[in-house]
């Protein structure tokens, strides 16, 4: 059921209505992974990486909610539930305990480089159907290779 009329056809809106709820597992997941590993990370560059952490996770929070308003403006009712999250994610699992910094950054340089691979696909199925929301997911690319490219400079 729409309670939103969208400007879309059907078979456009259902591209990117499924695009759009992709996306937001992965920032959702995303920020879940970056904050336990943050919370767990140790060693020499600890507080560094710590930091590093959390501006992953404030990047995954406002791209969620910017994707998940998306959505909602075109009448696709958003599912950020955490079994949706589990069951809909591209990352992979994070270790439980401590952390290692190098091993730390080598989950977030995974966890990145699987949600970027998933968007860069969004970027290519919503052109026709949407450029705005096409729109959105080369600006939250942009953003995600960024802390890519910082993360795996942190290994080298």
């Amino acid at each position: 059921m729409y309670v939103v009329k969208s400007p879309l056809s059907d078979a456009d809106l259902r591209t990117v209505g499924g695009a759009l709820q992709g996306a937001l597992v992965d920032l959702i997941d995303l920020s879940l992974v970056a904050k336990q590993v943050h919370w767990n990370v140790v060693g020499p560059r600890f507080r560094s990486v710590h930091l590093q952490l959390d501006e992953v996770v404030d990047v995954a929070r406002l791209h969620s909610d910017t994707v998940a308003e998306r959505a909602s403006a075109l009448g696709v009712s958003p599912d950020g539930r955490a079994a949706t999250v589990a069951a809909g994610s591209g990352i992979g699992g994070v270790a439980e305990g401590w952390v290692k910094d190098t091993d730390a950054v080598g989950a977030l340089v995974d966890a990145l480089g699987a949600v970027i691979t998933r968007m860069r696909e969004r970027v290519e199925v919503t052109g026709d159907a949407d450029p705005v929301s096409q729109d959105i997911f080369i600006g939250i690319t942009a953003d995600l290779e960024k802390h890519h490219w910082m993360f795996q400079a942190e290994n080298v």
